[in-house]
């Protein structure tokens, strides 16, 4: 029998008229534009402004946070946290293997080292059990990221810090919104790190904060961004400097980001709740279809903040010669567009450190799964309505009854 795939000729599920029901990202906002104007006129730029600070106190309350210190972006955050926990030259710190580069830079960046330790396959986030594995004298510190759809498991992660005595930071870049038992994300870990990347679900453009409850390590980690001015002091006038050994930059974000994202913030709720429940969809309309999962949903997640969402591949149920890519394209073909996954940190193109500057402990799930196994939806298409969520679902379900045994 004639395959329907529209790889093959068939018509395509997907319609380019549907199609174009996706949002652009990132979003623009008439009223943020106007703002925007407004702080250009009226010049009072950066140095810890007044709507910097009011992003910083509103996003930190969102997360169910103390103290929110606003940044330049994503990677810097990390890195002020590091400093700020006293991770150095000497200590490990355990990241998981697939994550973007950025959270192994950060340790690099402080002169610690990067412990590579495997994921969850369900979750792609970090392995509990195999982080216990990894633990050495010299580990200081854990940073355990809330990957693409999903949140590693904060309750096991802090169990397992607090035994042996060992730092947290969050990394929530892809989690903005998210909910773990009550607790926003970042608000769990001692530290927590989230970029506002052009891409990432609240964005503008580049910037970053660090979440905390702790007012000593808020204090820190803005004297750490901020050329080691105190919270609160005004340009010109430090009154006393930061401790001995605090080695302070300037990571300054500024008022245009920060009018940006308070724009974006009133949204957030909404567009969390439009990507959870799009994400709900596709797991019921996907639940019995051969040859693919979904990734799932962090174990205590109340709500899950989406950046991606994961489809992953059982490569023992596809017919001969059907790999990843064959997959990917008839999908594409189907109207679908799918990307794949970072790959771990080490393969990264743009991972340039040598060797003798990181450990691989564990990484079996996360070569497998980036190496053949795993496909990324984007969360721009999580914000598209339902009919075409479940064209989308058509789709898939179409390609894999076809290539699958």
């Amino acid at each position: 029998m004639k395959s329907s795939l529209a790889i093959n000729g068939g018509k395509k599920i997907i319609s380019d008229k549907l199609a174009k029901s996706i949002p652009s990202w990132p979003p623009i906002y008439p009223d943020t534009a106007e703002k925007l104007k407004d702080v250009y006129l009226h010049p009072k730029w950066s140095f810890n402004g007044p709507n910097e600070q009011l992003f910083s106190k509103k996003f930190a309350k969102y997360h169910t946070a103390e103290y929110g210190i606003f940044m330049a972006n994503g990677t810097v955050t990390l890195e002020c946290a590091l400093h700020a926990l006293g991770v150095g030259k000497g200590d490990e710190v355990i990241v998981p293997a697939l994550t973007w580069i950025a959270t192994a830079m950060a340790v690099i960046y402080v002169g610690a080292t990067p412990v590579f330790v495997d994921i969850e396959e369900d979750t792609l986030c970090l392995d509990p059990e195999k982080i216990k594995k990894a633990i050495t004298p010299k580990t200081k510190a854990l940073i355990p990221v809330h990957l693409y759809g999903s949140m590693a498991d904060m309750e096991k992660i802090m169990a397992i810090a607090k035994k042996h005595n060992l730092y947290v930071i969050e990394d929530c870049a892809h989690a903005h919104g998210g909910v773990w038992n009550g607790k926003g994300v970042g608000s769990i870990g001692h530290v927590g790190s989230f970029s506002f990347q052009e891409s990432k679900t609240l964005s503008s453009g580049e910037g970053g904060i660090c979440l905390t409850n702790d007012p000593v390590l808020k204090e820190k980690i803005f004297r750490i961004k901020h050329i080691g001015y105190a919270p609160n002091t005004k340009q010109g006038e430090a009154s006393y400097s930061p401790q001995e050994g605090l080695i302070c930059h300037n990571y300054r974000g500024t008022e245009f980001q920060a009018v940006v994202l308070l724009g974006g913030l009133k949204r957030l709720k909404a567009q969390t709740k439009k990507r959870e429940q799009n994400a709900t969809l596709i797991r019921k309309l996907l639940k019995n279809t051969p040859g693919i999962k979904v990734q799932s949903r962090g174990r205590l997640a109340d709500i899950q903040g989406y950046y991606m969402l994961t489809f992953i591949l059982d490569t023992k149920k596809l017919k001969e010669g059907i790999t990843r890519k064959e997959i990917m394209e008839a999908l594409s073909a189907e109207g679908f567009g799918t990307g794949l996954t970072y790959g771990p940190v080490y393969k990264h193109a743009l991972w340039n450190i040598p060797k003798s500057k990181y450990r691989i402990e564990s990484n079996e799930v996360a070569e497998d799964l980036c190496s053949n196994r795993a496909i990324c939806m984007s969360q721009s298409k999580l914000l598209a309505g339902s009919k075409y969520i479940k064209a989308a679902c058509d789709a898939v379900n179409k390609v894999m009854k076809e290539y699958c045994k």
